[in-house]
């Protein structure tokens, strides 16, 4: 019966797509986005430029691209960031060339940035990005997450439970929302939608020579 119908058609290359995940400091978003680009065949990092230091093990150009505030207010007022925002006094932006090229390319990319940063990537990129939020179970754990990580004092703790509160008033304005409270669950729920929106119609750019392949 094979020989019935005509080999389908070989399917072009389509555009990639912008993952953003967001969410209070200590959720976990860097966890879960390690572990995607891990477990994702066509996942790559976006290289965002920081003015802070490295940390111990993070490598220029793999983790950040380390600037200068001069640099980076250089980046920023010329228009070579996609998005830019001020973190704890410290710059954090993604540069714009690169994330063009990739996405030309076919290639899905995931961006691990705050809300103001989902905000601005996604009038910039209106048809690539699908933003996630991640959110803690509870604001008792969150605390007790960037408690049990960090040397900070006491004081410092409270001031990015604060900035916490701020950063989870904004949920709503991102496409879906993930509630870390088992780290394998979570991961598994976003990867069930990134195939969900690598599978949407209007992306499979293909579809149409691929069916009108489909003759007697």
């Amino acid at each position: 019966m094979s020989e019935l119908y005509s080999n389908p058609a070989e399917p072009t290359q389509r555009r990639g797509i912008c993952f953003v995940l967001s969410a209070p400091s200590g959720a976990g978003k860097s966890t879960i986005a390690n572990a995607l680009r891990a477990s994702q065949k066509n996942l790559f990092p976006s290289i965002s430029v920081t003015t802070r230091l490295p940390r111990p093990g993070e490598i220029d150009g793999v983790h950040y691209h380390f600037i200068t505030k001069e640099q980076f207010n250089h980046q920023a007022d010329s228009g070579e960031l996609l998005e830019w925002a001020t973190v704890f006094d410290k710059g954090y932006g993604t540069p714009k060339a690169p994330v063009e090229q990739q996405l030309a390319e076919g290639k899905d990319l995931i961006f691990d940035i705050d809300w103001q940063g989902q905000r601005q990537i996604k009038a910039a990129l209106p048809d690539d990005v699908v933003s996630i939020f991640i959110l803690p179970p509870s604001l008792e754990e969150l605390e007790k997450r960037l408690t049990n990580r960090a040397s900070d004092h006491a004081d410092e703790i409270q001031k990015r439970m604060r900035a916490a509160l701020n950063e989870i008033e904004h949920w709503e304005e991102f496409d879906y929302v993930v509630i870390n409270n088992k780290l394998d669950d979570a991961i598994m729920q976003i990867e069930a939608i990134l195939t969900a929106e690598r599978l949407k119609t209007k992306r499979q750019n293909f579809l149409h020579s691929f069916t009108h392949s489909f003759t007697l």
